[in-house]
């Protein structure tokens, strides 16, 4: 019995040593440690005092006064933001096919520049709620294809489309109109000086441009399509991880569409006339 005994105590006499620390050290729990958070971008524009806005100019989302000043729907849309924000603004116009890439190198906080929602920019970007929706529409040249009057029509090889590179304009000509011939550019002034010049049979963009250049120019050009062909939700464009100044958006957004603001800058622009002595 005393072998018995004596192995039972030693084994207790190790297992209390063990439990008083003598063992092995415990390995440190990592999660204890406070993780320092991500300034928000929204801090760092309110530390800074001032909103950098990337956009490029669309008529009339954002074009240039007889005086050079920026004006538009979404001239406006970003005043009233930075005014609500607190802060002074800076316009940072960049080229459309590269808006993102300069917002994502840090060229400003956001795009505010009638930039429609798409899978393939959500991969890159974090969007915000709409605030409007835009369609695609067919504005013509009528010499050229006078008589035409559906998609069917213009979606031919013997078809020659203008669109501005980059847009969702260029996606929707890609996807509508296959087998029609696509002219892509920069600019939208060249877009609109290949049809008025009939070098193309049509010019593919969001309305209301399509809406406006048949209205100007009613002795040469023609809307084949009673209506928009596409509706595609309107927001602006963030980077990725920083739900603070996402919610703030979002937020912002809807309290300026309860109290009817966004919805009556829209119609002031894209539905009235007054404006349009103030542009060359």
């Amino acid at each position: 019995m005393k072998p018995l005994r004596l192995f039972l105590t030693t084994t207790f006499l190790s297992l209390a040593l063990f439990a008083l620390g003598c063992g092995p050290a415990p390995q440190q729990k990592t999660e204890d440690k406070p993780v320092e958070a991500d300034t928000s971008q929204l801090e760092t524009i309110l530390k800074r005092g001032t909103i950098k806005v990337g956009f490029d100019t669309f008529k009339p989302w954002a074009m240039k006064d007889k005086e050079g000043n920026y004006i538009g729907f979404e001239i406006d849309v970003a005043r009233k933001l930075a005014k609500d924000m607190g802060v002074k603004i800076e316009f940072v116009p960049t080229k459309w096919s590269g808006i993102i890439p300069a917002l994502l190198t840090g060229k400003f906080d956001i795009i505010i520049g009638g930039m429609s929602v798409t899978p393939q920019r959500n991969l890159k970007v974090n969007f915000s709620i709409p605030y409007e929706f835009s369609g695609m529409s067919i504005v013509a040249d009528t010499k050229s294809a006078g008589g035409r009057s559906t998609l069917k029509d213009f979606d031919t090889p013997e078809t020659t489309i203008a669109v501005r590179l980059g847009t969702t304009a260029a996606e929707a000509a890609k996807n509508f109109l296959p087998h029609a011939k696509k002219l892509l550019f920069d600019e939208e002034s060249q877009t609109i000086q290949e049809l008025l010049n009939g070098r193309v049979h049509a010019l593919v963009a969001s309305n209301p441009l399509p809406f406006t250049l048949a209205k100007e120019y009613k002795d040469k050009l023609y809307l084949p399509l009673s209506d928009d062909f596409t509706k595609e939700p309107i927001a602006f464009a963030v980077r990725k991880g920083d739900l603070d100044y996402l919610n703030w958006l979002n937020n912002w957004i809807r309290v300026n569409m309860s109290k009817g603001w966004l919805q009556n800058r829209y119609h002031y622009w894209f539905f009235t006339k007054e404006w349009e002595s103030m542009v060359q």
